[in-house]
């Protein structure tokens, strides 16, 4: 049986708090009252609600940057690997459509400081997808005028999953990434 500790509590409370009321909207004897906690227990782990919200959101990007990378890293065939890292980069943002929703929109929330930090791990998710673009278009297999700007709205299409995905509806995240894959490739394969 594994025991939660009392920071995984409190980021686990927050995530829902951040997720239902937004940022702005919750209060740390939320977060608190969620994680069956005092609010004074809160400064214990973090010393403000931001400390918090920089806390999921750099745990979320990191995770993002493992799949995307090891989804790149899963193939040499540019079209498997473009497949990949789509669907892939999609489904993360499905089965986790909740620190999705609060990484992408209370980025702003964040201090100049953690926003800095935290967009290195934006750049290094777009640089994978345009290295990804690039070495297929070297390649020959794929036609990408701006490799930039379609890494970027590629990786869109899992990102936007979190502004309305909710697990249970009409469509599964696999189905969404299978489809997001799938037009990815349509879009960027040599005719």
């Amino acid at each position: 049986m594994t025991t939660i500790t009392a920071r995984e509590r409190l980021i686990n409370a927050a995530i829902e708090a951040f997720a239902e009321k937004g940022f702005a909207g919750t209060t740390t004897r939320d977060i608190a009252s969620r994680a069956g906690m005092s609010p004074a227990a809160v400064y214990v782990h973090h010393d403000s609600k931001e400390s918090l919200l920089f806390t999921v959101s750099i745990e979320g990007h990191r995770s993002a940057l493992d799949v995307i990378t090891k989804a790149a890293a899963s193939s040499t065939d540019p079209i498997e690997r473009l497949r990949s890292m789509v669907y892939d980069f999609s489904l993360w943002h499905a089965d986790n459509s909740r620190v999705g929703r609060i990484v992408q929109y209370e980025y702003h929330a964040l201090s100049d400081e953690h926003r800095a930090e935290v967009a290195t791990f934006r750049r290094s998710i777009e640089k994978t997808m345009q290295d990804a673009l690039a070495d297929g278009v070297g390649q020959g297999v794929l036609d990408v005028d701006d490799v930039p700007g379609t890494a970027f709205s590629l990786l869109s299409l899992g990102v936007d999953l979190v502004r309305w995905f909710e697990p249970g509806g009409s469509r599964s995240g696999d189905q969404l990434a299978s489809l997001h894959a799938d037009l990815a490739v349509r879009m960027t394969r040599r005719t």
